[in-house]
C-alpha cells in the first residue's frame, strides 16, 4: 500500500470539533441551505468563502474523514507563472493563504521562487511570451541564462539549458495543513461537517435541486455544490437528469529523496523547479527534495475498478519500469541525486479533464447543482480561487469573473464518457508543460468521435484534422497530398510562420478568385418553435416575445431573413452570439458556435416561459453544414439549382440542389466575403458535396480549412466567440453597434431585453474598452514570431490592452491583431473614445516574445484594408444588413 506523505514543512493539522456520524446517532441535519459534498481542498474553500460571506447554514458531508482525499497530496507549490486565466485563479489563492498565515495559521506557508527551464529554443520562445504577457500584470519575473540559473539553485545542471525565467513570488505551502485550516475556520464561522457520511442520491423537483439523500437521511436544500474530487463524475450521476462532470484520475507519481542536509531558513530556501522539457518538477521539503512528474503519457488510475473505490488507497501499486524513466531525468537535471538510493516513487491520483482546465461553475442540467473539481494534478494551486469564485456566484446568482475557460457547460454527453475520459487523461497529464502551440497543439486519443458525413471523404482529400468539441473539423488541405500516400498529419507546431502556410494561401486565393468550400458542420444549431399553448393568441406570439427578449438585436424580421444577434446576460456581456432565422411567423433557427451547444442551450432553456409556450430542440447533428465562398458562388450555386439562387442579403429560402430536396441556403458566410451557408440533411450531404466539388472544378473550387476561415475573419474585423466575445464584454466594446436595437417602439415589444439597462448605462456613461483592430508593421513573416493572442499592447510605452486573437491577413498581407484597448494607468478611469484610440500622436507597439513592433490601428476594416493595400477601393466592410418588408398590421 502507498504511504501517506505529508506534505510541507513544520505543519500541526488543526483539531476539529466535527459533527462524526455513527450508528447510535439519532439526530442528523435535516436541512441547509448549502450542501457540500466533500471535505477537501475544494469542498473547504467554497464553504470558509461562503462562511466568510455571511451564508452560515452550510453542511460539508464527507465519506470518510476530513482531508481524507487526494486533495491534501501534491506538490504543494502555488506558481504564478500562468497563462492569464489560470494565473487569475493562482492569485486569489495566494491571497487566501497569505491571510491564513497572516491570521498566524501555520500552513508551511513560504516563499521560495520558481526557475522555468528551457531546454530547447522553442521553449525559449513559449517562456519569453508568457513572460511578457505576465509583466503589465505586476508579477515579477525574470529572464536568466544558465549560470544564473545554477547561482540560484547549485544543484542544477545546466549544460543543456537554452535559458530559464524566474519568478521570485512563487510559494510552497501544505495542503494538508490547509485543507485543516480552512474547515477549522469554516466551522468557527458556523459551517456544520458530517463525517462518514456518504450522498446516496441528488433529488430534484422541477429540475432544481431539492434535497440529498445520505444513508444517515435525508438533507432539504437550495444548493448543492459537488466536490467530491475523484468521486465527482460517480456522484454526478446520481441525479435525475444526472449532471456530466468529466473528470478523471490518473496516476501520478512524486518521491521524497532522503535527507540533503539542507538549509531549511526562509532566507536560503531553494527555489522550485520546473523543467518543463523533463517532464518534472522539484520543490525542496524540509531538508529533502521532493521530485514530481507530469509525464508525456500517463496511467489511468482504477482501470479493473468498476468505480473508483472509497478505499482507494489499497487499489494503487508500483510500476517500477514506468517510474525508473522518470527517475533517470531527474537524476540527469540534478546530479546530486545519483549520490543517493533511489526513492520510493509515490502514487498519488488527481483528477485530470478532458482538455486540462479547472472545472467549476453550474451544471446545465439541474438549477443550483455546483461543480468544484479538475485540478489536474496541484489542487492547492486553484482550490482557493475557485472557492472564492464559485461562491461569489452562488451568493450573487451570477459569475463575477470571466469563465468561459473553465465553465462545466463546455462540455457534452461524450466528454463524461468513462472509456473517453481513461484514454484522454493519458495525454492531458503531460499537455500541463507540453508547448501548446497556437492551432497547432491536437489531441492524440479520444478522437474520431463526432464526424461530419464528409469527413472520410475529406480524409482522402488531404484534410488535415483538428477537434472542437469532440468534433473533427478539417483544418486544413495539404495540396501535395495524393490518393495512396500516408495520411498527412499536423506538423510539428511552430511560433513562426506555420509549415502549412503555402496550403492556406492556397485555400485562401480560392475562396477570394474562385471557390472555397468549407465543412463547417460541427456549429450548434437550434430551433426554437412554439410548445403547447400555440394555439391561443398569446401562444402564437410566444417565440417571438420570447426572442425579443433574449436578443439585443430586433429579431421581428420577415420571414425568409436572417439578424445577427447577441444575446447578454444582465451586465451586458455576451452569452452567445448567433445567426437566427426566421422560418415561418413562429418559428426560428439558431446558429451559434460550436462550443456553445450545451452553454447556450442551458442559458436559453433557463429563461423559457413557464406556460412551456416555447420549445427549443437541438438539431446539431442534424445537418451538415457547407459554407460556398467566393466570388464565383453564385454561377457555381446556379448551376446546381433549378431555383433562382440570387438570394437579397442575409436572407435564406429552402430548395433542390443537385438530387437533395430541402437544402437551406442562406446568403452568407462566416468569414466576410460573398457566397452561402448551405444547411443540408445529412443524409444528403456526400450528393452535395460531390456536386459542388466535381462542377466546381470548372470554377476553381477547392477545399478550405477552418484555420484559413479564421484568418479571414481576423482579417475583415470581425470578434470572435471566446476570444472577443464573451461575458464580460458588450457589443458596444466589440463595435458591433449594429446588432443591438434600444430604439424599437413598443409595438415590437422591445422594449424590455436582457442587459438592455446595462447597456442604456454604457451609452450614457461612456465606454472603458474598445475593440481595436492592428495591422503589426517592420515585422519579417518569414523570420519573426508571429503573435498568436495574449501578447500586451502598449500606447505610447504604456500598457493599454491585450491582444484576443491574431492572424495573417492575405488581402491586406499583414499580420493582424485585434485586442481590446483601455486607457493607461496614468489616466485611468476616462471613458475611450475613437478620438483617443486613434490620435495620431498615439504611438502603439505589440510586445511578441519579448520583441516590440510597431502597430497601427483601426476601428473600421475598410480603412485598415485600404490603408493597407494602398487604395480607397477595398472591399466592402462586414456589417449584416437584414431586409426587412414592413407588415400590414404595423404602423
Amino acid at each position: 500500500m502507498i504511504k501517506l506523505l505529508r506534505i510541507g514543512p513544520g505543519s500541526r493539522p488543526c483539531t476539529l470539533a466535527t459533527v462524526r456520524h455513527s450508528s447510535s446517532e439519532s439526530v442528523n441535519p435535516s436541512q441547509a441551505r448549502v450542501v457540500v459534498a466533500g471535505a477537501g481542498l475544494l469542498g473547504n474553500s467554497v464553504a470558509y468563502h461562503l462562511a466568510d460571506n455571511g451564508w452560515s447554514n452550510v453542511l460539508v458531508l464527507d465519506q470518510s474523514k476530513i482531508g481524507s482525499g487526494t486533495s491534501h497530496f501534491g506538490s504543494g507549490t502555488i506558481g504564478l507563472f500562468k497563462p492569464t486565466p489560470e494565473r487569475n485563479i493562482v492569485v486569489e489563492s495566494l491571497r487566501l493563504y497569505q491571510k491564513l498565515h497572516q491570521q498566524g495559521h501555520e500552513i508551511g506557508l513560504r516563499r521560495c521562487g520558481s526557475l522555468n527551464l528551457a531546454q530547447t529554443h522553442d521553449r525559449v520562445i513559449a517562456l519569453q511570451r508568457r513572460a511578457a504577457y505576465i509583466h503589465p500584470t505586476g508579477v515579477q519575473c525574470e529572464l536568466v541564462d544558465s549560470e544564473t540559473a545554477r547561482k540560484l539553485h547549485p544543484f542544477l545542471n545546466t549544460d543543456d539549458l537554452q535559458g530559464a525565467v524566474y519568478v521570485p513570488d512563487d510559494c510552497i505551502a501544505d495542503p494538508a495543513a490547509v485543507v485543516q485550516v480552512l474547515a477549522s475556520e469554516a466551522q468557527r464561522k458556523g459551517v456544520k461537517y458530517f463525517e462518514g457520511c456518504q450522498v446516496k442520491y441528488i433529488n430534484t423537483k422541477n429540475e432544481r435541486v431539492h434535497s440529498i439523500e445520505t444513508d444517515v437521511g435525508t438533507i432539504s436544500c437550495e444548493y448543492f455544490v459537488n466536490c467530491s474530487g475523484m468521486w465527482a463524475r460517480e456522484l454526478g450521476l446520481l441525479s435525475k437528469p444526472p449532471v456530466r462532470v468529466p473528470a478523471y484520475p490518473a496516476q501520478h507519481y512524486y518521491a521524497l529523496t532522503t535527507s540533503l542536509n539542507l538549509p531549511t531558513d526562509d532566507d536560503n530556501l531553494l527555489p522550485c523547479i520546473r523543467d518543463y522539457d523533463a517532464n518534472l518538477y522539484v520543490r525542496q521539503f524540509d531538508q529533502s527534495l521532493l521530485v514530481g512528474w507530469f509525464e508525456k503519457e500517463a496511467k489511468p488510475a482504477f482501470e479493473n475498478t468498476k468505480d473508483i473505490p472509497k478505499a482507494w488507497q489499497k487499489h494503487l501499486h508500483q510500476d517500477h519500469d514506468h517510474c525508473v524513466p522518470l527517475w533517470e531525468k531527474a537524476v540527469d537535471r540534478l546530479p546530486v541525486l545519483r549520490e543517493l538510493r533511489m526513492p520510493t516513487v509515490r502514487n498519488s491520483p488527481d483528477n485530470f479533464t478532458p482538455d486540462g482546465r479547472l472545472i467549476f461553475g453550474e451544471s446545465a442540467e439541474v438549477k443550483n447543482y455546483f461543480v468544484a473539481c479538475g485540478m489536474n494534478g496541484n489542487p492547492l494551486q486553484g482550490s482557493g480561487g475557485v472557492g472564492k469564485a464559485l461562491a461569489e456566484w452562488i451568493i450573487s446568482g451570477t459569475p463575477t469573473i470571466e469563465m468561459l475557460p473553465f465553465n462545466v457547460q463546455r462540455f457534452l454527453d461524450l466528454h463524461n464518457n468513462r472509456q473517453y475520459l481513461q484514454q484522454r487523461i493519458r495525454e492531458v497529464v503531460g499537455r500541463q508543460y507540453a508547448i501548446l502551440y497556437p492551432n497547432q497543439s491536437e489531441y492524440k486519443f479520444s478522437r474520431k468521435l463526432r464526424c461530419s458525413p464528409l469527413y472520410s471523404v475529406l480524409e482522402a482529400r488531404g484534410a488535415v484534422f483538428g477537434t472542437k468539441m469532440g468534433y473533427e473539423r478539417a483544418l486544413y488541405f495539404d495540396s501535395d497530398y495524393r490518393r495512396g500516400d500516408p495520411l498527412p498529419t499536423l506538423p510539428e507546431g511552430s511560433f513562426y510562420k506555420p509549415k502549412f502556410f503555402q496550403n492556406m494561401e492556397k485555400e485562401y486565393q480560392a475562396c477570394a478568385q474562385h471557390v472555397g468550400i468549407i465543412d463547417i458542420s460541427s456549429f450548434s444549431k437550434i430551433e426554437i418553435k412554439p410548445g403547447v399553448q400555440s394555439e391561443t393568441e398569446a401562444g402564437r406570439n410566444a417565440v417571438l416575445d420570447y426572442l425579443q427578449y433574449m436578443c439585443a438585436n430586433d429579431v421581428n424580421i420577415t420571414v425568409g431573413h436572417i439578424v445577427h444577434t447577441g444575446m447578454l446576460n444582465e451586465r451586458g456581456g455576451y452569452e452567445n452570439d448567433c445567426m437566427l432565422i426566421r422560418q415561418s411567423e413562429d418559428s426560428f433557427f439558431m446558429i451559434s458556435p460550436s462550443s456553445q451547444q450545451t452553454r447556450i442551450y442551458e442559458w436559453m432553456s433557463r429563461n423559457l416561459p413557464d406556460d412551456a409556450s416555447v420549445q427549443l430542440n437541438d438539431v446539431t447533428s442534424m445537418y451538415t453544414v457547407i459554407n460556398v465562398v467566393g466570388p464565383k458562388s453564385t454561377l457555381l450555386m446556379s448551376e446546381l439549382s433549378n431555383s433562382d439562387v440570387r438570394l437579397a442579403p442575409f436572407s435564406y429560402r429552402k430548395l433542390n440542389l443537385g438530387y437533395a430536396s430541402d437544402v437551406m441556403i442562406m446568403s452568407f458566410t462566416h468569414t466576410g466575403m460573398p457566397g452561402y451557408c448551405l444547411y443540408v440533411p445529412s443524409e444528403y450531404a456526400l450528393h452535395v458535396y460531390d456536386r459542388l466539388i466535381t462542377r466546381g472544378r470548372d470554377y476553381g473550387a477547392r477545399d478550405v480549412g477552418t484555420l484559413t476561415q479564421r484568418f479571414l475573419r481576423i482579417d475583415k474585423f470581425i470578434p470572435f466567440w471566446g476570444d472577443e466575445l464573451t461575458s464580460m464584454t458588450t457589443p458596444f466594446e466589440a463595435g458591433v453597434f449594429y446588432s443591438v436595437r434600444l430604439d424599437i417602439s413598443q409595438l415590437k415589444k422591445k422594449e424590455n431585453f436582457i442587459g438592455r439597462q446595462a447597456l442604456e448605462r454604457q451609452k450614457r456613461d461612456g465606454l472603458r474598452k474598445r475593440l481595436v483592430l492592428f495591422h503589426v508593421e517592420d515585422i519579417d513573416i518569414d523570420k519573426d514570431v508571429w503573435p498568436w493572442g495574449g501578447e500586451p499592447v502598449y500606447r505610447n510605452n504604456e500598457f493599454c490592452g491585450t491582444v484576443t486573437s491574431a492572424g495573417y491577413g492575405f488581402a491586406s498581407e499583414k499580420l493582424i491583431c485585434l485586442g481590446y484597448i483601455s486607457r493607461p494607468k496614468s489616466n485611468a478611469g476616462s471613458t475611450i473614445t475613437t478620438e483617443f484610440i486613434m490620435d495620431k500622436d498615439a504611438v502603439y507597439h505589440i510586445d511578441i516574445a519579448g520583441k516590440r513592433f510597431r502597430l497601427t490601428q483601426h476601428i473600421h476594416p475598410k480603412a485598415a484594408m485600404a490603408s493597407a493595400l494602398g487604395r480607397q477601393d477595398s472591399n466592402k466592410s462586414y456589417r449584416p444588413t437584414v431586409v426587412k418588408e414592413k407588415k400590414q398590421n404595423q404602423s
